[in-house]
């Protein structure tokens, strides 16, 4: 184990609090998908009620973007998920809370904001300045 490793040991106290906002931003996240997932299919099932002319339908085109747009945000609530069960396996595994591009501690601050997060705040400040 590194040295960055060893410092990044969160505290039981520090485990479980990480554990409960993990725990609650998935179960709104599921939420999300279902709520999500059930706007996607009226919007299916209404449009396919209506005719499918969307180039000469003036509601045709709205309804498309309304489709893509929940399709988005749905995707990206499965994204997070994800993300959050990722999260969770390094809670388990002891690697939660270390930055995955320079291997250093990220603050436990930032883990309450961000618990899905898996750098630290100047390694997503240089990913995001590229």
């Amino acid at each position: 184990m590194t040295e960055h490793h060893r410092d990044a040991a969160l505290s039981p106290s520090e485990q479980a609090t990480i554990r409960e906002l993990l725990d609650a931003d998935r179960r709104s996240t599921t939420d999300r998908i279902a709520l999500l997932s059930r706007d996607r299919d009226e919007i299916v099932t209404s449009s396919a009620l209506t005719a499918s002319d969307d180039e000469h339908d003036p509601e045709g085109t709205s309804t498309a973007f309304e489709r893509a747009h929940v399709q988005a945000l749905l995707d990206q609530a499965l994204t997070h998920l994800a993300e959050l069960d990722l999260a969770s396996e390094r809670l388990r595994d002891g690697t939660y809370g270390i930055c995955a591009r320079c291997g250093r501690r990220i603050p436990i601050e930032r883990l309450k904001v961000l618990p899905a997060i898996k750098t630290c705040v100047n390694c997503a400040s240089r990913r995001r300045s590229r």
